[in-house]
């Protein structure tokens, strides 16, 4: 430690600490523009020049190294004189339009011109103008108050990953712009807007909106991906305006993707369900609580008279709260129905009750940034969960080896020490040769669970041996399996494989949840006990009626058309849901409005297993009720025990086993491991043995379409990562089909897919399933392997090209 004194203060200071450090330690104030803690220095602004003994001249303390003995003065009259004639100089250009700007009341400069600022400026010269730009649907621009303090540019670099800012010209010319005919596309890209201390980047949606004084402000959770990102909501006469990053260290940092931050307006959507509808003689009707329930309650009691609960599936959505999943699953139980489920998107189930706990990320959150080896499996990881792709993109800067074994080669702005790029299919099996050559590194004997002995026989391909090679290097090794492996025919048989190469090496696995409670829905038990069918089998096997809790099935499950055949030959479809969606409308008999997360109380049990609870932000819209007091009343008039709840949190206590008056940071039980797993390796791959040639899919969820909050969001449906999906396939295989870029095609249904035990099943006998499911646009992709055509799912233009991971036939239109 270093002796050193500010103000006359004397403190202690870790070596390489600059001035300004010491001075957040020593609780001192020193005013800055271009400083921000998880940037680089860039030194330009000159607001935080201080005095410092026998320096001839004020020094920067954001850039300035302590050393031995050093007395610095920060509000003395030389640092004080420095610091108001850069602020006159920085108000040279600045418009006077306070009244008018976004920024007023929150704004940096407007704070610390009160204490610099002069009342009268030196300059009587014009002020320059610079143009604005366009940067996309989310931000928005007034560069003539810009400052050129560079913390966009930085933060687009830097933590985003891609440098989509840069600054041109010189001295009073500088100018802060996209690159030419460009605009800002991060998934982060809201950041940079908390991060201009001036109102040169304010949030185009809230835009002229309202003033800060007049927003009322409330703590929350992120409802999206399992990171669980803190939130604060600002609201307005029961109207959410604004969503803000909340900082935690542990969990989000200072930070929000630009779904948890734009995903609000979907709040505000005129597709949101306010009154109870009803559907007689196919017309749709507004009918009060009271007559909407009582139909539920006759419809439910008449299908469990008629052919038990059985009949009965239950699809609830994993973005639903703790206490909204707990009552969802009681509720069915109590009816006699086993079948409920939340892995809407999952495949192969084979896992259930071979499991050694519920799966989760395998450590904490923060301790990613501690790993020095990591291997991803099956992820887009930069889509998926943005702010963990944003660590680990960090520790890799830091010296940490980052490798990626996927079906798409997607630039992950991570510098990776290794990928391999194989199509669906050949997933496992690449798994299996790192195990494997992790095997022959550390002359440890192969012991595996594939049936047909295939494993010995495996060749050992370049790619996956430098991912070993990595792997078997580190001290400190993590195995992740994203949302794509999870999703997977043979997500079995990689959470087998990754659990053997995670105990190889001493390393830890983790599962990146899909949605806020993927891990909750286990906690609150809304997933298949035994007897009960998975949300594929309930659909395969079409149940007389369904209940679905905040779920569009079309668009949230692994194969949208199977789900809309059946519900729409169901006897009964009981929705309950934010917005009225015109899928809903055809095949549902009921819809009853339940509030979203920021209108209802509830928890969220992140990746981590960290329980997070919230309270409602705004009152519910119109007759919205929050979903877990539907529940309650449908119960009550089910006449189903254990139901007296006056509260959500005597449901969260009975959910978590909680004592009265007892609180829970993490949940117990926590466990990846898994044993009895079989499989087959390699898998065959259909597409090598039909007359006509077959391309695998890869069906990524982009973000913007991954729940129906973020589906219903305006300023998010702009965005390019919301553009309606294409064929996107690289040149070799372009070549093979005659296809050119740009070009139209046509995509048929092969029926033939994997099911999920190594095997493929040809589901077009007698049905017609090989004809046209869409006509789209073919696009380049160098990033995918031969044989693979990427279409998104979780869109209405790609629900009828069947399930998540199939094989089709593509023609040129």
């Amino acid at each position: 430690m270093i002796d050193i004194e500010i103000n006359g203060k004397a403190l202690q200071v870790e070596p390489g600490s600059t001035i300004m450090d010491a001075a957040h330690q020593a609780g001192t104030y020193i005013p800055h523009f271009c400083y921000h803690k998880k940037l680089s220095i860039a030194a330009n602004c000159r607001m935080c020049l201080v005095q410092v003994e026998k320096a001839p001249k004020p020094l920067p303390a954001c850039a300035t190294p302590i050393t031995p003995g050093m007395k610095v003065f920060t509000h003395s009259e030389l640092a004080v004189s420095a610091q108001k004639g850069v602020m006159e100089f920085l108000l040279i250009n600045h418009p006077l339009d306070c009244p008018i700007c976004d920024q007023g009341g929150e704004c940096q400069l407007q704070d610390l011109a009160v204490g610099y600022g002069d009342s009268a400026s030196h300059y009587q010269e014009e002020k320059r103008v610079v143009a604005d730009k366009d940067l996309g649907p989310l931000v928005t621009t007034d560069m003539t108050r810009c400052i050129n303090c560079t913390r966009c540019i930085r933060f687009t670099q830097e933590i985003a990953g891609v440098m989509e800012l840069g600054q041109a010209f010189r001295g009073e010319h500088a100018e802060v712009m996209p690159f030419v005919e460009k605009t800002v596309d991060s998934e982060l890209s809201g950041n940079i807007i908390d991060l201009c201390p001036v109102g040169a980047l304010t949030s185009k949606p809230f835009r002229f909106s309202a003033r800060t004084w007049e927003l009322s402000r409330r703590k929350s959770i992120s409802p999206h991906d399992s990171l669980g990102s803190h939130l604060i909501v600002q609201t307005k006469n029961d109207r959410v305006m604004r969503v803000l990053p909340r900082e935690n260290e542990d969990i989000n940092e200072c930070w929000l993707s630009d779904k948890d931050r734009y995903s609000y307006e979907g709040l505000n959507s005129p597709e949101r369900l306010s009154r109870p509808m009803l559907k007689q003689d196919g017309i749709w009707h507004e009918v009060d609580w009271s007559v909407a329930l009582d139909y539920v309650v006759h419809t439910l009691r008449d299908v469990v008279k008629a052919a038990g609960g059985t009949a009965i599936g239950g699809l609830l959505s994993p973005h639903a709260t703790l206490e909204e999943l707990y009552l969802g699953q009681k509720l069915l139980r109590g009816l006699g129905c086993e079948n409920i489920d939340t892995r809407l998107r999952h495949s192969d189930f084979s896992a259930d009750g071979k499991r050694l706990g519920m799966p989760w990320l395998g450590m904490k959150i923060a301790e990613l940034s501690q790993l020095d080896r990591v291997l991803v499996v099956g992820s887009f990881l930069r889509k998926d969960h943005p702010l963990i792709a944003q660590r680990l993109r960090q520790s890799a800067k830091r010296g940490a080896q980052i490798t990626l074994l996927h079906s798409a080669g997607d630039d992950q702005f991570i510098k990776l020490a290794g990928q391999a790029i194989v199509p669906p299919s050949r997933l496992p099996s690449m798994l299996a040769q790192v195990v494997k050559a992790v095997c022959a590194k550390k002359g440890v004997a192969i012991e595996t669970s594939d049936t047909d002995g295939a494993f010995a026989e495996l060749t050992v391909s370049a790619e996956a041996e430098q991912i070993a090679q990595s792997l078997v290097s580190g001290r400190n090794t993590g195995i992740l399996l994203g949302n794509f492996a999870q999703q997977h025919p043979q997500a079995a048989a990689l959470h087998a494989l990754a659990n053997q190469l995670a105990s190889l090496l001493g390393g830890r696995l983790g599962f990146l949840g899909e949605a806020a409670n993927s891990l909750g829905a286990y906690v609150a038990k809304a997933v298949p006990q035994a007897g009960g069918l998975s949300a594929e089998a309930m659909l395969a096997q079409p149940r007389r009626a369904y209940v679905l809790l905040g779920v569009e099935p079309e668009l949230d499950c692994a194969h949208g058309m199977q789900a809309l055949a059946a519900l729409s030959q169901a006897a009964s479809v009981i929705v309950l849901s934010p917005f009225k969606s015109k899928a809903a409308l055809g095949y549902a008999d009921v819809l009853l409005p339940v509030s979203p997360f920021a209108e209802t109380a509830g928890t969220f049990i992140n990746c981590e297993g960290r329980v997070q609870s919230f309270y409602a932000a705004i009152k519910p819209l119109a007759e919205t009720r929050p979903a877990w007091k539907v529940l309650r009343v449908l119960a009550n008039l089910l006449d189903l025990p254990g139901f007296d709840y006056s509260s959500s949190e005597e449901i969260k206590a009975e959910a978590l086993n909680l004592a009265q008056g007892e609180s829970l940071e993490f949940v117990s039980g926590l466990d990846n491991g898994v044993s009895g797993i079989s499989f087959h390796l390699p898998l065959a791959n259909p597409a090598t043995t039909q007359a006509v040639p077959l391309t695998e899919r890869v069906a990524d969820v982009p973000i913007h379409f991954a729940d129906m909050l973020v589906r219903y969001a305006p300023a998010l449906q702009k965005t390019k990562d919301a553009a309606i999906p294409v064929a996107r396939m690289n040149s070799v295989t372009l070549a093979r089909l005659g296809i050119a870029s740009g070009g139209r095609v046509k995509v048929m249904r092969s029926g033939i897919h994997s099911d999920g035990a190594g095997d493929t099943v040809d589901t077009t006998k007698n049905s017609a399933s090989h004809d046209i499911a869409a006509m789209m646009h073919a696009e380049l992709d160098a990033n995918l392997p031969d044989n693979v055509i990427r279409i998104a799912t979780g869109h209405a233009t790609t629900v009828a090209v069947g399930p998540m991971f199939t094989t089709l036939r593509v023609e040129k239109a």
